[in-house]
């Protein structure tokens, strides 16, 4: 099974260089972030026409996630339990029907929670508990799930080109470092770590001064298994080539194979 992740930064912008990736890599599931559409607006029949099951939780101009699957999905719920004021479209789950056994996906958009400090960061901190707290709820079932998405965390300098850039930032603060270390250390394998080591290694580069052109990037897209997941892991690997095709998203998509 080959489940990616992409965020996409918004559904109309990506009308054509979405539908021309999926038929490229031809993911059994694609976990969206930042579709920036209602669920009412968006493009179903693109994607069903292709063969996919589409789920959307959306939101009108920001945030917004989706997943689309060529495997049964079941059980799909949308938003992050913990704060039911909490109107921000950033989370949905669902369970993908293997071969042989099923897997619960829950795809995220972490908060960016720049200016920090700030109530944008003090967001973004809070989130990050309440995805603790569902990882550790997950994690007592015993059962194959993963957390996949747009973290908005820079995990370690080498994940930047540049990491003295972003020593004041959001993504990379010691307070943002250490909430995401805390949900990695209850015991999930973060994928592309388990199957590549060493710098260079980037899901974003910035529209703005030539980030792309210089390879000025950062990694801030992440797939999280749990013990059961990983055992089944294959490979993982990011699509760095989508980011120099017609009119790219910021972000490109990491995908992993799994033995479901």
């Amino acid at each position: 099974m080959k489940i990616a992740s992409f965020n996409i930064n918004g559904i109309k912008a990506r009308i054509d260089a979405l539908p021309a990736w999926l038929d490229e890599a031809q993911p059994d599931v694609a976990i969206l972030q930042e579709i920036k559409s209602v669920d009412e607006n968006f493009p179903r029949e693109i994607f069903e026409e292709r063969g996919y099951q589409v789920e959307t939780h959306g939101q009108k101009s920001f945030n917004g996630v989706a997943i689309l699957s060529k495997l049964p999905l079941e059980d799909v719920t949308r938003g992050l339990p913990g704060d039911d004021a909490d109107e921000q479209a950033r989370y949905i789950e669902a369970t993908v029907i293997g071969d042989h056994s099923a897997l619960r996906l829950c795809g995220l958009y972490l908060p960016n929670g720049n200016p920090a400090p700030g109530p944008k960061y003090d967001y973004k901190l809070a989130w990050m508990e309440r995805l603790q707290a569902r990882a550790e709820a997950l994690l007592a079932l015993e059962e194959p799930f993963l957390m996949a998405g747009d973290y908005n965390i820079i995990p370690q300098d080498e994940d930047a080109k540049r990491p003295e850039a972003w020593r004041e930032d959001a993504l990379a603060l010691p307070q943002s470092r250490a909430a995401y270390r805390r949900i990695v250390n209850l015991g999930l394998t973060e994928a592309f770590r388990a199957r590549t080591q060493g710098p260079g290694h980037y899901t974003f580069w910035d529209y703005q001064a030539g980030a792309w052109n210089r390879d000025d990037g950062i990694r801030i897209d992440h797939f999280l298994l749990s013990p059961q997941c990983a055992d089944r892991l294959t490979d993982c690997q990011i699509d760095k080539h989508v980011r120099g095709g017609d009119k790219p998203s910021d972000h490109v998509p990491i995908w992993i194979t799994l033995d479901i």
